[in-house]
C-alpha cells in the first residue's frame, strides 16, 4: 500500500514575513530579525491561520490514519501542531529537515535591495542562471531543493497510509508538485507566479491511476478555510523568488521568505 493523495500545507505567517515585507517596501537592505531561520516563529495572524486549517483537513477528510511529517523549521512544526489540534487528530507530527525551506548562505537576511548593494556579481550571477539553478553561495537552488524532496517523496509515498499531510515551505510547495506531477523548469516557475501558497493554504495532490503514472492537483492553495474562520489570508510578496521573472535575485530571507526573499514571502 502506497499514499493515494498527499496534503501539502504551507506554514501560517511568520514573523519574519512580517518583516522581511516591511524591510522590502522601506527599501532596506537586511531583514532585522534575531531568529536563526530555523527558529523564526508564527505572528499572532499565523497562529490563528495554522488552527483554521484543521477545518480544512477535516473538510478533506484527513483522519487519524493519516502519516503527516513538518519541516524542521519552528514556522512549519507550529503550524502542524497547532493544525492536528484544532482537527482533534491524534496522528503523531514527524519532523523531517528534508521538507526545510531553501537555504540562502550569504544572502540569507538580505533583501532585495541588500543583495543588489553588497553582491551585485551574484545579482548578475542569477540573472544568467536563472531562478532554478541558481545557488548563492553556501546556499541551494531550486533544483538543489528538489533533489532531497525526491529522496523524502520516495520513502512517503510508500507509506503504508491512504493519506500524507505535510506543512511545509512556499517553495516546497512548488517542488513538490515538480516532482510528483511531472514538470519541467519553465512549468514549475511558471506555477510559483500563477497558482500561488499564501500562508496556511492546503493543496492535495492525488495518484495516478497506475503506478508510475503523475500525479494530479485536485486543489490548489485553497484558503476558503481562513475565510470561514474570519482569518485573514496572506501573501508576502516579498521574495522575488517566487514572483517576477526577471533577473532579479531572491531577496534573503530570515524566516520563510520562502524562496524570494525568504523572508518576506514565506
Amino acid at each position: 500500500m502506497g499514499l493515494e493523495r498527499l496534503v501539502i500545507v504551507r506554514h501560517g505567517e511568520s514573523v519574519g514575513n512580517e518583516a522581511a515585507s516591511a524591510a522590502e517596501r522601506g527599501g532596506e537592505e537586511v531583514i532585522a530579525l534575531p531568529f536563526r531561520d530555523a527558529d523564526t516563529p508564527l505572528s499572532d495572524t499565523g497562529e490563528a491561520q495554522a488552527r483554521a486549517v484543521g477545518s480544512a483537513l477535516d473538510a478533506i477528510g484527513v483522519t487519524g490514519d493519516a502519516v503527516v511529517w513538518a519541516s524542521t523549521y519552528r514556522r512549519a512544526a507550529r503550524t502542524g501542531e497547532l493544525a492536528l489540534a484544532a482537527a482533534g487528530l491524534g496522528a503523531p507530527l514527524r519532523l523531517d529537515e528534508r521538507l526545510r525551506d531553501r537555504e540562502l548562505g550569504v544572502l540569507d537576511h538580505l533583501t532585495s535591495h541588500g543583495v543588489n548593494a553588497r553582491y551585485p556579481s551574484e545579482a548578475e550571477r542569477r540573472a544568467h542562471l536563472g531562478k532554478f539553478f541558481y545557488r548563492p553561495p553556501g546556499g541551494e537552488s531550486w533544483a538543489d531543493v528538489a533533489l532531497r524532496l525526491r529522496s523524502f517523496l520516495a520513502d512517503a509515498t510508500a507509506a503504508p497510509a491512504a493519506t500524507g499531510v505535510v506543512f511545509v515551505h512556499e517553495a516546497v510547495v512548488h517542488l513538490i508538485r515538480y516532482v510528483l506531477e511531472g514538470w519541467d523548469e519553465r512549468r514549475v516557475l511558471d506555477a510559483a507566479v500563477d497558482a500561488p501558497a499564501p500562508n496556511a493554504s492546503v493543496t492535495l495532490l492525488e495518484a495516478g491511476a497506475a503506478p508510475g503514472d503523475p500525479w494530479r492537483a485536485a486543489l490548489v492553495g485553497d484558503v476558503a478555510h481562513l475565510e470561514r474562520h474570519g482569518v485573514p489570508a496572506t501573501m508576502h510578496a516579498g521574495r522575488h523568488d517566487v514572483e517576477p521573472r526577471s533577473g532579479d535575485i531572491d531577496p534573503g530571507r530570515p524566516d520563510d521568505a520562502e524562496e524570494e526573499s525568504h523572508a518576506a514571502a514565506d
